[in-house]
């Protein structure tokens, strides 16, 4: 599941403004590559909608079916907001309304088991 966090104004190519929502994951443990410690991160990603303002807003809270995953893209330059600090990155995260979690996915099995 995902949820709605927030949402901000974009632009189109012919000038036209809509909105994006952001969506979150579930809280995930993953190994810093500098120090080897564990640290607690949820992966962030924005989803084009034909919604208006005021929609937008009510849809904040809002949980989804889905997950967000990694997928691998051209190099770009990404600047750091808090730090400035412009880095190198290969991939970005996406919304997926097929993907499930680990939960999810033991759920829906116990739940197919229990028809049986």
């Amino acid at each position: 599941m995902i949820s709605i966090i927030n949402y901000r104004a974009a632009t189109n190519s012919a000038g036209e403004e809509f909105f994006l929502l952001q969506v979150m994951g579930g809280v995930e443990s993953v190994i810093s590559q500098e120090t080897g410690r564990a640290y607690l991160t949820a992966r962030k990603a924005t989803v084009s909608t034909t919604f208006d303002e005021p929609t937008c807003q009510s849809l904040i809270g809002t949980k989804l079916p889905g997950g967000i995953e990694k997928v691998e893209t051209e190099p770009y330059a990404y600047t750091i907001e808090a730090t400035g600090e412009e880095i190198q990155l290969s991939h970005r995260y996406v919304y997926n309304p097929n993907l499930q979690s680990m939960e999810e996915a033991v759920n829906e099995r116990a739940q197919n088991l229990a028809l049986v």
